[in-house]
């Protein structure tokens, strides 16, 4: 359901590109370089109104039907924080297209209907970079990278803090919407309940990301792409199987689980045991979907952005 997320699918050519050139020398140089890529990976999320697979990228967002990404609305918006609420409907965060200039830096929380074809300003704008946004019903939990605090609105226009402190991801429990889950950068699982101060979870493995799975167990990464879930509750967990590396990017949905790594987007239908490649990345930037889709049995901006620790690594 969300989130901050970010894979490298290698962005070193454009880095390099970007020190160089500013105005309209660095968007075509971008343009150019980037080519169709995804850069780092904040999110992913389905789609009720299609059924799809969307990635929230640094470079736009993609919608992922059969072998074809496509990137919507050819928009380059850097969408940090990402959630889908709705059949079309979606919520974001994170910087505009370079070619945007009457926008702020930060675009802080904003709202589209039309499937990521276009934006509306909802709140904190020019003041948030919400790199986390996890929805439960009327409430939405946020992480913010400029206070680096955990926030919450139930009307999404005043927020309240709920702590101060580096988050990596969150997950709302669904049966308790006042309960929110949190991996922070070095990798401990906390919670807050009813407003309260962020508290260790007694007994729970190392995470980088986490997720409900609705109406099911909460799914967490370890930081070497290990697939845990929680049994009889977030205490108590089991290994499940494991990714190809470790994940920037989790969406567990009733049937089908989604982690994006390094390397690219997996899926998964049988609870967590075998990932299937959906799309890969390259050095060059470029998309790439395997040739076979053969999945990886387990029965028998930069890793993160700059200023950003992978949890689990001191």
């Amino acid at each position: 359901m969300k989130r901050p997320l970010h894979a490298v699918l290698a962005a070193t050519t454009s880095a390099v590109l970007l020190a160089s050139c500013t105005g309209d020398e660095q968007a075509a140089n971008e343009t150019a370089a980037i080519d169709a890529g995804f850069g780092h990976i904040h999110g992913l999320g389905i789609n009720p109104a299609d059924g799809n697979l969307y990635v929230a990228s640094h470079f736009g967002i993609f919608r992922v039907e059969g072998s074809k990404a496509e990137r919507i609305a050819n928009r380059w918006q850097d969408t940090m924080g990402f959630a889908v609420i709705g059949p079309d409907h979606f919520l974001g965060s994170g910087h505009p297209d370079i070619r945007e200039r009457d926008q702020p830096t930060s675009l802080g929380l904003i709202e589209s209907t039309d499937a990521a074809k276009t934006w509306t300003a909802v709140s904190m704008t020019g003041e948030a970079d919400l790199h986390a946004i996890e929805p439960i019903g009327n409430r939405i939990y946020a992480y913010d990278s400029h206070t680096a605090s955990l926030i919450v609105t139930d009307d999404r226009t005043t927020w309240d803090t709920i702590a101060t402190q580096s988050l990596y991801d969150l997950a709302a429990d669904p049966s308790d919407p006042k309960t929110v889950y949190a991996t922070t950068e070095r990798g401990a699982l906390v919670r807050s309940s009813d407003m309260g101060a962020l508290v260790p979870v007694e007994g729970a493995p190392t995470l980088t990301m986490i997720d409900w799975q609705p109406d099911g167990p909460l799914v967490g990464i370890t930081p070497d792409g290990s697939v845990m879930t929680s049994i009889g509750g977030p205490s108590q967990w089991s290994k499940v199987g494991d990714l190809p590396g470790a994940a920037v990017a989790l969406e567990v949905d009733e049937d089908r689980w989604f982690a994006a790594t390094e390397g690219g987007v997996f899926e998964c239908s049988d609870r967590g045991r075998s990932w299937t490649p959906v799309v890969t990345g390259s050095a060059d930037n470029s998309l790439r979907f395997p040739p076979d889709r053969r999945g990886i049995d387990n029965e028998d901006r930069d890793a993160r952005e700059a200023e950003e620790v992978r949890p689990g690594v001191p």
